[in-house]
């Protein structure tokens, strides 16, 4: 589904991907690990085909992603960290406005969606009224009005409240179950274990582990760390 080769990325001199090699399995949720600065925002744009590579290949799908760019991007919904919606327009506003570039939308479709998601009775308030969760929820569906076969999250639950984080990753539980595949970067350990099936971790640049998560259960054994969030804390470094 995605597949990495010699993946590596270049700011000036300085190497922020380093010859990244992996292939990750259509249907899979994986959790994107890392300190901050390791390169997870790069990777994901790449992915993404935001931004380029410097050397090496992307694949989706068995497309390559420099020559076959804008069929990729109609498999793929994004989802930045920033919340990059109008504040000063309603949410149904929002939703209107971006289906229309999203072309492949229908009322009924993303309708359905806000039901689901809890979202159906705010969608006449101004997005600077809704709570940081109904945001964050937002700034999802947005992504999700084109239904892409690949859903790519850079830290979607960054500063809301535990209970609103949690509906999330059960909402994106509920994506992974349609077949959605899910890139999923985040330093909540709570999330990434209950959401994702598989983890890529990165470390300056590097691509420390690529695995499932009963691998790194196993990891954990081996440096007797007592819980899930203390192995991935090991692997990281």
């Amino acid at each position: 589904m995605i597949a990495a080769e010699n993946l590596s990325k270049k700011f000036g001199k300085k190497e922020v991907l380093k010859e990244m090699n992996f292939f990750i399995e259509k249907g899979e949720t994986v959790g994107v690990v890392g300190q901050n600065g390791a390169g997870k925002s790069t990777l994901l744009k790449i992915i993404a085909t935001i931004m380029r590579e410097t050397s090496g290949t992307v694949q989706i799908s068995g497309m390559d992603a420099k020559k076959e760019t804008k069929k990729i991007r109609e498999r793929i919904g994004y989802v930045p960290q920033e919340i990059a919606l109008y504040h000063e327009l309603t949410a149904r506003e929002n939703l209107r406005f971006f289906a229309k570039l999203a072309k492949s939308s229908s009322v009924e479709s993303w309708m359905k969606r806000c039901e689901e998601w809890r979202l159906a009775e705010h969608l006449d308030k101004k997005v600077k009224h809704l709570s940081g969760g109904n945001q964050r929820k937002l700034n999802i569906l947005i992504a999700l009005l084109h239904d892409p076969d690949i859903l790519i999250l850079d830290e979607p639950t960054v500063g809301i409240d535990i209970s609103a984080k949690q509906e999330i990753v059960n909402d994106l539980r509920q994506l992974a179950s349609e077949g959605k595949t899910i890139l999923y970067s985040s330093h909540d350990a709570q999330e990434l274990e209950s959401l994702c099936t598989s983890f890529l971790i990165i470390k300056e640049g590097e691509l420390l582990f690529y695995g499932s998560k009963q691998k790194v259960r196993q990891f954990g054994s081996i440096t007797h760390s007592k819980n899930f969030a203390e192995t991935l804390g090991a692997i990281v470094g």
